[in-house]
């Protein structure tokens, strides 16, 4: 029994060596090499760049307070992106920080969202990023303080 166990071992790993040697014969010269593989192209040459420093295209949601939070965008739906403007509407969720931000209370507002000011991006030399972001309320807008044109970061 041992001897049909270990002639049963050695067909699996023969298998098994054969598969492995396909899949690496297979792959890209560049993936042997340990390299990373190569990305595609944009489909957009203009970004809207991240908290984080990820540049998106049309995404869903924005965060606009990277510190604490405090403020994002929702619901975005892009009528409109191109190298020089883009243009969607979904909803702003703030915090009124009243009587201080933890204590505070979020509040939804409907909002149209235009970006703007587009500029060689500093991150990735071969994209332009978007540098202002323009909210208007078409209901109702915050009663508190705020700027409805903000200056985008790198």
């Amino acid at each position: 029994m041992p001897l049909l166990r270990s002639l049963a071992l050695t067909a699996t790993s023969a298998a098994l060596a054969t598969a492995l040697a396909t899949v690496v014969a297979a792959a890209p010269a560049s993936a042997a090499a340990g390299s990373p593989a190569p990305r595609a192209a944009p489909t957009h040459a203009t970004v809207l760049v991240t908290c984080f420093g990820r540049g998106l295209v049309m995404p869903p949601d924005f965060l606009l307070a990277c510190g604490d939070g405090n403020d994002r965008l929702g619901g975005l739906y892009w009528s409109h992106w191109a190298a020089d403007s883009a243009v969607a509407t979904g909803y702003e969720e703030a915090n009124d920080c009243d009587p201080y931000c933890a204590a505070g209370h979020f509040h939804t507002f409907p909002v149209k969202i235009t970006l703007s000011d587009s500029k060689p991006w500093p991150g990735d030399p071969g994209l332009r990023h978007f540098t202002k972001l323009t909210i208007s309320y078409p209901d109702t807008e915050p009663s508190w303080p705020h700027d409805p044109v903000r200056e985008l970061w790198d």
